[in-house]
Parts: structure tokens; C-alpha cells; sequence
């Protein structure tokens, strides 16, 4: 990078910091501006330097350890790690070097280990011949041992290679659209062969397309009815969807900024939906179907969020677990009789998914699983989950860069 590096090294380092530090999600860092002053292309490279670095963070640590007899504070090890990252992946170690020390020496509270991180980079320059045979970083213990118990050690180890791997771009098409290449997987998504810059595609600017993992393109499918209730619509890809299929779509979210966000992508895709800001057990009325994407742990979502296990640590998964709960039962008051009701969660939990359905349909005697909804073609055998539901990992669809992981049960009234 030479000295072109230097802005977005600095701010993946801030980055690294405020998530690892201070337990930040990423998501509110970028929102609240943390890169609004880099050019698109810096900002594009500071975003992806953090989030890879995140994902190798144990990885970085075994070959840092070698070389000094403690870890230094934070901010310096984490320029560290995101040498070490860099290095890694080939990156010219001039550039690395120099660019990292100098954001070193100007660091009031530790600008005197400057020397540290010239030293230690330049040792790890001839280390990272060997990163490929290193282990797959481990999930932290508070996440791994319930995943671990609900899907065992080997399906555990697969989920966290995917998530070391990192999430390919998937985009739900309007409209087929030259000059775009990518595979299209069997549930219609469309993989992008490459990284890119999603507002220079071509079909962008005409919204052609919206991207949407293709785990996350599934719910709205099940969605048999015309008129659809979306709760918790933000940030709207499920909207989107119903949109363009033809549904006659009123949004629901809390947070006016966030459907802000959706009604601009409506406009671009020359779709229309009902936009309104409230909270979900104030609405009031009936629909013939409800899709609700419950708000979760989004352990599902790691692949493409590594931010996650360091910005939580699982003590809200009971707040969680009952909020879903909560909002099932006020979705079913919101049901015409006969309605639909599609729940998911991106999580990889079964206590936000397949027990949540279990416990539903002993709580109502009057819901019962759509059967009909649930024989779509596009839905694998391996998906299919005891209670009726979808159970989606990320280490499924492995050899086509796997999936979010997510929950999905349709319905009936």
C-alpha cells in the first residue's frame, strides 16, 4: 500500500480498538461516522482490514507471543495484529512496517513502544511463511459451548472455518443484469464471483438488485398471502422482496433512521412499501400474513460480522429469548384467522429457533405448522428440522462459500 495505506491502516486500527476495547459493534461505529472522512476507497480497505483481522485475532496472538515476553497494551497489539494480518496476505513489508510504527509514535499514552512494533513486525515478517498451517481460530467459550452442545464438535469445527473464511456477496435480483458474474445458487440468490464495490455494479443505480445473503432471501419466499405485516423490517431486504414480488407490504420498525435507510433503497429499486416507525406491540389490526424477524443474538451472522464475539458476551441472550417470545404471541393477535405467520432469527441458537416454535405451538393450540409453505422446491432435505422448521449453518453449501446461519418455521392460524 505504501504510503497510500496510511489512512485506512490508521482507521482499521481505531476500528480494532473501540470493538476489542470497548465492545463496539462495528455497525454503530460506521453509522456514527467513524469513516466518513476517507475517501471511498480507504474506507473500503480500513472496513475490510478490521474485519479480517478480527477474524484472525488467535491466530495473529500465537505468532505475536513468540516475540515478546508479555503482550503490550491494547492499541499496540492490536497494530500487532493487523501487521501480522497484513503480512500474512503478502503486503509489501516496507509499507507495513513504516506505516504501523508511525501510527505507533503517535499514540500520546504508549508512542514509546514504537520500537516494539518495528522490531516485532519485521520478525513476523519471516513467521507468517508458516500462518496457513495454523489453527482455525476458535469461537469465544461463552458462544462455543452452547454450540457446541446443540450441533457437536464437528459441526462446530466446520462453522468456525466458514466463519474464519469469511462471507462471499450475495444479491437478490429484480431483474437479470449484464455484466454481472456470479453463480446463481438454487434458491435464486445470486453469488458474486468476486469482491466489489456494491455501488459500482452495474444495476445499482437502476435498482436492479439489493444485497442480502441468501439465507436471509428465504423467509419472504414462504410468504404465501398478498397483504404481509413486516415486523422488525430494518434494515429491509425482506421488504424488498415482498415488494417486488408483488405483496402489498406495510414495514414495521422501531427506528425511524433505519427505515430511513429503507425507504432510500425502495426508491432506487422503483418499489413502494408502508414505512412506519413504532414499536411492534403497539400496532394494532389484521393481516393475512406476518413475517417476523425477530430481533436475536445474530450468532448467525459471524462470517460477515466478526465483531460480534468481541462486542458481546451472551448476557443477553435470556432478554433475548423472551422478547421473541413476546412478539410471536402480539404477531398472532395481528393474524387474520386462517393467517400466516413466517418467523426467523439469524441466529444459531436453538433456543431462538427451533425451541421458540416448540413452545409456540404449546402455548396456542390454534397455530399449527403450514405444510404446504414448507414444501417449497428450492428447500434442501439436510435444512429440515425436527419441529417443522429450517435450520440454516454457515458451514452449509460449504464448496459454494456456505450461508448466514438462520432459523425459519412458517405458520398457519
Amino acid at each position: 500500500m505504501g504510503e497510500t495505506g496510511l489512512p485506512a491502516r490508521r482507521s482499521a486500527a481505531f476500528l480494532l480498538d473501540r470493538v476489542i476495547g470497548d465492545q463496539k459493534l462495528l455497525s454503530e461505529l460506521l453509522g456514527g461516522g467513524a469513516l466518513d472522512r476517507l475517501s471511498p476507497q480507504d474506507r473500503a480497505r480500513a472496513q475490510r482490514l478490521a474485519t479480517q483481522t478480527l477474524r484472525a485475532v488467535p491466530r495473529a496472538d500465537i505468532l505475536i507471543k513468540r516475540h515478546v515476553q508479555k503482550l503490550p497494551p491494547l492499541p499496540i497489539l492490536n497494530l500487532l495484529r493487523l501487521g501480522t494480518l497484513e503480512l500474512a496476505q503478502g503486503a509489501a513489508a516496507h509499507g507495513v512496517v513504516n506505516d504501523l510504527v508511525s501510527i505507533a509514535s503517535r499514540n500520546k499514552r504508549h508512542g514509546r513502544l514504537k520500537g516494539l512494533v518495528n522490531a516485532v513486525l519485521r520478525k513476523l515478517a519471516v513467521d507468517v511463511a508458516e500462518w496457513d498451517n495454523l489453527p482455525v481460530p476458535r469461537m469465544p467459550r461463552w458462544l462455543r459451548d452452547p454450540l457446541v452442545q446443540a450441533w457437536g464438535r464437528k459441526a462446530m469445527a466446520a462453522m468456525e472455518g466458514a466463519h474464519f473464511a469469511g462471507a462471499p456477496l450475495d444479491l437478490s435480483l429484480q431483474r437479470e443484469v449484464p455484466g454481472l458474474d456470479g453463480e446463481i445458487l438454487p434458491t435464486g440468490s445470486l453469488r458474486l464471483k468476486d469482491k466489489a464495490q456494491v455501488t459500482a455494479l452495474p444495476g445499482y443505480e437502476a435498482g436492479d438488485f439489493w444485497v442480502q445473503d441468501a439465507a436471509a432471501a428465504l423467509p419472504a419466499k414462504l410468504i404465501q398471502e398478498q397483504h404481509v405485516l413486516d415486523l422488525c423490517a430494518a434494515p429491509g431486504g425482506k421488504t424488498l422482496q415482498l415488494a417486488a414480488a408483488g405483496h402489498e407490504v406495510m414495514a414495521v420498525d422501531i427506528s425511524e433512521n433505519r427505515l430511513a435507510r429503507l425507504r432510500e433503497n425502495l426508491t432506487r429499486a422503483q418499489l413502494s412499501a408502508k414505512l412506519i416507525a413504532i414499536d411492534a406491540f403497539d400496532i394494532r389490526g389484521q393481516w393475512e400474513a406476518v413475517l417476523l424477524d425477530a430481533p436475536c443474538s445474530a450468532t448467525g451472522t459471524i462470517r460477515r460480522h466478526p465483531d460480534l464475539p468481541y462486542a458481546k458476551d451472551g448476557s443477553e441472550f435470556g432478554a433475548l429469548i423472551e422478547l421473541q417470545s413476546k412478539l410471536i404471541d402480539h404477531a398472532l393477535t395481528l393474524l387474520a384467522p386462517g393467517g400466516q405467520l413466517v418467523f426467523c432469527t439469524c441466529s444459531l441458537l436453538p433456543d431462538e429457533g427451533e425451541v421458540q416454535i416448540e413452545e409456540a405451538l404449546s402455548r396456542h393450540k390454534s397455530l399449527c405448522l403450514d405444510t404446504e409453505a414448507m414444501q417449497a422446491p428450492w428447500i434442501e432435505q439436510s435444512w429440515r428440522s425436527d419441529e417443522g422448521g429450517l435450520r440454516l449453518r454457515p458451514d452449509f453449501w460449504a464448496e459454494r462459500g456456505g450461508m448466514d446461519g438462520f432459523y425459519i418455521c412458517a405458520l398457519r392460524k
